[in-house]
């Protein structure tokens, strides 16, 4: 391959990661307005299905709210039916956050359309362009892993 063709090649593909993080955004954003929720709750939510069960602390500090806006925001995710909150049995005072029974199926209504049109399109790739597909995205995951860090150190 000619360098020209791999240097078009490289910065056409890098473009078309930045796109891809500016157009999800752009849907997230759409769901969180259509779902009447904030870009911060959607977050919650998303960690809440990811781990299951999460202190108030631990909510905090994923989303970088204050410990008063973190309870505004577990107050409406709690009036939306989303979350339920549980004493904690380790900590007498504290509570511990789960997604509600009704969570799950609410929020993966909000997404059927966006699954189907994912997986239409995942499915016209073959099995050696799928293989190249995850090693993209899974390293690509891992940068911003390490690059997160390196600002977490530097503060």
């Amino acid at each position: 391959m000619a360098e020209s063709t791999k240097t078009y090649l490289k910065k056409r593909a890098l473009m078309a990661v930045r796109d891809y993080g500016v157009t999800l955004t752009q849907f997230r954003n759409a769901i969180n307005e259509w779902a009447g929720l904030n870009a911060t709750d959607m977050e919650c939510l998303r960690l809440l299905f990811l781990k299951g069960i999460a202190t108030p602390t631990e909510l905090s500090r994923h989303t970088g709210l204050t410990s008063g806006a973190t309870t505004a925001m577990l107050d409406r995710l709690e009036k939306a039916d989303l979350i339920e909150r549980r004493p904690n049995p380790d900590d007498r005072r504290g509570v511990l956050i789960t997604p509600a029974k009704s969570a799950t199926e609410k929020a993966a209504s909000w997404f059927e359309s966006a699954r189907k049109a994912q997986d239409e399109l995942i499915s016209s790739y073959s099995e050696s362009e799928l293989e190249i597909i995850s090693d993209v995205f899974e390293r690509f995951s891992n940068l911003w892993a390490q690059e997160r860090e390196k600002l977490r150190k530097d503060q």
